[in-house]
């Protein structure tokens, strides 16, 4: 459980940034905005993945992970899990001084509400999921996607999210 402890991004994850790039480079971003979680991985992810698309990327504290208390740095193979469809995001909710999903949401909904125009967003897994439950509505999260996409290009618009490839 990760939370918002920094790691450098794994050899999947660089590999996962330069595949993200490639996909954004071939979108015309003109007009875009480009802000970034200010956790390592994040920022790391968008110095790949934006290299060659934006000049300038702002960082938001709003788009971190979600906390996971006393249960950061723990191997979720060594800690409660529900039985279920939403096992997953359960560990969340029950972790030891953990934000909960009600906390990303709290901050997430205040992001969006001060986002002015398209952008493009370099966050996490949770968080990835909560934000496109907020936009898209529960179908953006369905099993498939549980665990936020990483390495995935979400195009978020009008109700719809596309999956860009």
């Amino acid at each position: 459980m990760q939370g918002a402890l920094n790691s450098p991004l794994t050899a999947q994850g660089v590999a996962e940034a330069t595949r993200q790039g490639e996909i954004l480079q071939r979108i015309d971003l003109q007009d875009f905005s480009f802000i970034c979680s200010p956790q390592m991985r994040a920022v790391q992810t968008a110095g790949i993945a934006l290299s060659h698309v934006a000049g300038f990327v702002q960082t938001d504290p709003r788009l971190a992970e979600i906390t996971v208390g006393e249960w950061s740095g723990l191997l979720r193979d060594d800690l409660p899990m529900e039985d279920g469809p939403d096992a997953f995001m359960a560990q969340y909710e029950a972790a030891p001084g953990g934000e909960g999903l009600a906390g990303v949401t709290c901050r997430v909904t205040a992001f969006l509400a001060d986002l002015k125009g398209p952008s493009v967003l370099v966050t996490h897994g949770v968080t990835s999921r909560v934000l496109r439950g907020l936009v898209v509505g529960e179908d953006a999260i369905g099993a498939a996607s549980v665990h936020g996409g990483q390495g995935t290009v979400y195009h978020l618009k009008d109700g719809m999210q596309k999956v860009l490839k």
